[in-house]
Order: structure tokens, then sequence, then C-alpha cells
């Protein structure tokens, strides 16, 4: 049966796995995998596990009970390897990597940061600055523009939606990053302008939640900000 890796941490890290159960139905028991000064939290499971809430919620558990007692690499839900001896094999073989992620990541925690705008209110803002945009706009309003008109306008909007939006996320990282140890940018997606995560020292964290709410406050009540965390570090490792 293949083996579920949940994390990996030091040798001498404590592993308080009385009481956690692992992924499955039933729930698999938890046990170490060690390489050196390197050990896996695993468990068996079957293939093609799918993520359901008490999976989840089972890898979450495991996760959260090795951090709090110092670095853990968290892996993400899903992970498996042929057996045991193969994730010895890769802890030996990657060992290096391992260890200077568990030291960046000791004494840190993620947060994740979505942010977006109201479209109508960039889109007011975009149609009064441009001239441009503004007569194309007026001229589609009377109901016989040609067609090449009305798509210079669709062009123009989005590509000035695009170009304030990256401004507006460039800004706004320019003022978070100094909170921040490490940042890991995602795609946006529709009707973001931000998506990223944030690696924080443990001990900065109130001070970026307020750095990170003094943003939304910037914004207005045109901007959300969606602040998630603090998170297992799964971004950065």
């Amino acid at each position: 049966m293949p083996t579920y890796v949940y994390a990996i941490v030091s040798a001498d890290h404590p592993a308080p796995l009385e009481g956690l159960q692992g992924v499955g139905e039933p729930p698999a028991a938890l046990r170490t995998v060690s390489a050196g000064d390197l050990v896996a939290v695993v468990s068996d499971a079957e293939e093609g596990l799918r993520a359901k809430r008490r999976d989840v919620l089972a890898h979450e558990a495991v996760v959260e009970a090795l951090m709090a007692h110092g670095a853990t690499l968290p892996m993400r839900f899903g992970l498996l390897g042929p057996d045991d001896g193969k994730v010895a094999e890769v802890l030996e073989h990657d060992g290096d990597t391992y260890r200077s992620r568990l030291t960046e990541l000791d004494g840190h925690l993620e947060f994740h940061l979505k942010a977006s705008r109201d479209e109508e209110d960039l889109l007011r803002e975009i149609v009064a600055d441009s001239v441009e945009i503004r007569e194309l706009n007026e001229r589609t309003r009377s109901g016989d523009t040609p067609q090449e008109d009305r798509v210079a306008l669709g062009e123009l909007v989005a590509r000035e939606i695009a170009v304030r939006n990256a401004g507006q996320a460039e800004e706004t990282l320019r003022r978070l990053e100094p909170v921040a140890a490490r940042v890991a940018r995602s795609e946006p997606g529709a009707g973001h302008f931000l998506n990223v995560s944030f690696l924080v020292p443990a001990g900065s964290s109130k001070e970026f939640v307020h750095a990170v709410r003094e943003e939304a406050d910037r914004g207005g009540d045109a901007c959300a900000f969606t602040l998630t965390g603090p998170l297992p570090p799964y971004s950065f490792v």
C-alpha cells in the first residue's frame, strides 16, 4: 500500500501524534519514517485518495500538531510515495534542501491575501480619466456605432483595467513586503488584482495584520481585502 506523507521535521522534533488519526476510512495509523536527521510523518493510504472533508481535516490536524512544536515542512494533501523505503530514500537524497527549508521556515507563519476592486468603480474612473475611452463610450451608446468602434472600446478598457490592477497590486505589495520574510505570488484570477502568500515571522504577525488593515482602509469601500491565516507555510515548501 502507498505511503501518505503529511510533513517533514527534524529528528529531534517532538512528534505529538497521540490521539491523532490519519486519512482514509477507517482512519490510518500514523507512524514516522527516518533518514539521518530528518523524519517524515506518514501513514498508509489508498491510491486515488479524494479530498473529503474528514481527510483534509485529519491532514491539517497532523500538520498543526507538529507546527506547534517547531519548524515543519507541511506537504500538500494527497502526496503519496510508493512505500516507506522510497520515502526514506527521498529524504536522504534531498536532505540538504529539506534542512535548508526547515531553517528558513522556523518561527514563521503563512498568510494569504486576495484583493479586489469593485468593477463599476474602476470603470467609472477609467472613463473619467481617458478622453478616448469616454468618446468611444458615448458613440457606442448612440446605437449605430460601427462594430470596430465597439471592439476598440472593449480592448482599450480591458488594457486599462489590466494596467491599473497591476499598478495597484505593485503598490500594495511595496507596502506589505517589508513586514514579510518572503512572498509567493499567484495569478489573481477574475475579479481580483492580487493573490499572494506571505511568509511572516511569528513575532511580526500582529504588525503584518495591521499593515493589511491599513491597506484595506486606504482602498476604501471600493476595495475588498480577504486575509486568511495564520496557515501552515505550504506556499514556501
